[in-house]
């Protein structure tokens, strides 16, 4: 069973650079604390130096991150702002029909009212929504016959 981590990376910056990555982790503890069971798809750990990347590199790596959100079974998404990349991240698993978890202020964004099961306006209260049981069902579907 697999969770992936999509989020803001570079989000509106004109110039070359990341946000801060520490959400990630977050997300991560905050799931493996409940379902350690499940395995974290973080395409920032798989491509950590990835803002450096060559052109053609970047590319494949972007189109790789997509094919992993399409491919994971569960979907977290951490947009304290838009963000183009992770919207095409969140398009990629919902098209495969994979439940996506937006945490963002953007609560009344109809990209996200159209592709996500729930949108949670920080990392607290989706960490309140996990140990509640929440994701419990999500996870458990998966991993039952």
């Amino acid at each position: 069973m697999r969770l992936f981590i999509g989020g803001i990376m570079q989000g509106s910056k004109c110039e070359m650079g990341v946000h801060n990555q520490d959400y990630r982790e977050q997300i991560a503890a905050i799931v493996r604390r409940y379902h350690p069971q499940v395995q974290i798809v973080d395409p920032f750990q798989l491509y950590p130096d990835s803002v450096n990347y060559a052109r053609e590199r970047a590319v494949e790596t972007f189109l790789a991150s997509l094919d992993e959100a399409a491919s994971a079974d569960i979907m977290v998404a951490y947009l304290p702002e838009a963000s183009m990349g992770t919207a095409l991240e969140i398009w990629r698993a919902f098209e495969a029909g994979k439940p996506v978890f937006a945490i963002s202020p953007l609560a009344n964004n109809w990209m996200l009212w159209a592709t996500t099961a729930h949108i949670f306006k920080d990392v607290e209260t989706f960490a309140a929504f996990v140990a509640a049981g929440g994701l419990a069902p999500y996870v458990k579907t998966l991993i039952e016959p």
